[in-house]
């Protein structure tokens, strides 16, 4: 399985940016994917699941009505559109096989190397 992610960056609060998973060594198309960060000093949360074909989202309460995910599975490519970034919005994103509920995700043995995100005010 090799997962990467890209697209992160430092930008300003309110600022937006746009995310993706690029995965292989898995069935991309039947697989429910989810987006997660990691807050220096935290736990990795999750941020977003959409299932195989993104007829299912689920978003944390933090990034609801301002994160936007979604797939290409043509692509093997999940997206996050973040708007509207504020401060706590500052981590490590990574991307994985999503679970819509359940904390499975934090078994996982393998992980990309995730894409930092700055918010900076």
């Amino acid at each position: 399985v090799q997962l990467v992610e890209s697209g992160g960056g430092l930008v300003q609060v309110g600022g937006s940016l746009r995310l993706s998973c690029a995965a292989s060594g898995i069935t991309f198309s039947s697989t429910n994917m989810g987006w997660y960060r990691q807050a220096p000093g935290k736990q990795r949360d999750m941020v977003a699941v959409i299932s195989h074909d993104g007829g299912i989202i689920k978003y944390a309460d933090s990034v609801r009505r301002r994160f936007t995910v979604s797939r290409d599975n043509a692509k093997n490519t999940m997206y996050l559109q973040m708007n509207d970034l504020k401060d706590e919005d500052t981590a490590v994103y990574y991307c994985n096989k999503g679970w819509f509920n359940s904390d499975r995700y934090r078994e996982l043995p393998y992980w990309g190397k995730g894409t930092p995100v700055t918010v900076s005010s």
